[in-house]
């Protein structure tokens, strides 16, 4: 079972640079909106992207997805695992909980 990540220790990992933010929606949403420089992996291409996108398998990874009932960042995170990726965290509460504490977002594709 993958760790969860609150929005706090997210936050401060992304204002350190030190975490690779992973949005598991398809583009549309993740054009509309989405963390700070995450990259857009969606769920039914983890298995094509992450080689490319995560080439590292020891870097600190955190998924996420639209919120807390969408499974997509959960699936995604145990995939990487599945894959060998070493520290995988799910951000469970998601956008919305980011959005909602208004936290910035960056929008495009």
């Amino acid at each position: 079972m993958v760790q969860k990540i609150t929005r706090d220790e997210l936050q401060k990992k992304i204002d350190e640079g030190l975490v690779t933010v992973v949005e598991a929606l398809p583009l549309s949403y993740y054009a509309d909106k989405h963390l700070p420089g995450a990259l857009n992996l969606p769920l039914d291409q983890v298995d094509e992207l992450s080689p490319t996108l995560l080439p590292n398998k020891d870097a600190a990874i955190v998924t996420y997805c639209a919120d807390g009932p969408c499974p997509n960042s959960g699936i995604a995170a145990e995939r990487l695992v599945e894959l060998g990726y070493t520290d995988v965290r799910e951000y469970y509460e998601g956008k919305a909980d980011w959005v909602e504490a208004g936290l910035p977002t960056e929008s495009g594709a």
